[in-house]
């Protein structure tokens, strides 16, 4: 037990190969974690999803230059990726808590007219959706376009007539 504990070390005065051997841990740890998140975590995009990346980044990064004691870093990361994975469960399990963790979609543009308010809820201007349109479509051109969404994750989805 001494030679694991002279090999991580302890507190922020660490070598390089301190440094290296956690580092080498953390990015195992890491892995597990992400594994155990699942794929989720790294598709969607959600602001769930961006919480565990975001904050397994930061526990995770305390860990390698010892900022924080090793094993509460490894109990605390472990327990956000449950959590995380406790509320990805809720919100594919419940629709209403979906929406209340996730949002909804919301409509900017419909029958050949943006809607003002939307734009205002979603903090998005004209510019912003004639350039996504621009990028997906190849096209400043709105008549061939039905509906536009902001999605719950802040995608822009473009419908176009059938």
């Amino acid at each position: 037990m001494e030679t694991v504990a002279e090999l991580i070390g302890h507190g922020k005065d660490l070598s390089s190969l301190q440094m290296c051997v956690r580092a080498l841990i953390v990015f195992l740890l890491a892995y597990v974690l992400i594994r155990i998140s699942g794929r989720r975590s790294f598709a969607l995009r959600s602001p769930l999803d961006n919480i565990i990346v975001i904050l397994l980044g930061a526990i995770l990064s305390r860990g390698v230059v010892g900022a924080s004691p090793f094993l509460p870093i490894i109990v605390s990361s472990l327990l956000i990726v449950i959590l995380h994975r406790l509320l990805a469960w809720l919100t594919s399990a419940h629709p209403l808590f979906g929406r209340l963790i996730s949002g909804r979609r919301i409509l900017l543009y419909s029958n050949g007219k943006f809607l003002n308010e939307a734009l205002k809820k979603g903090l998005i201007g004209r510019d912003e959706i004639i350039e996504q349109v621009r990028n997906t479509l190849h096209t400043d051109e709105l008549t061939k376009i039905d509906r536009i969404y902001m999605e719950r994750n802040g995608r822009i989805s473009i419908l176009i007539h059938s």
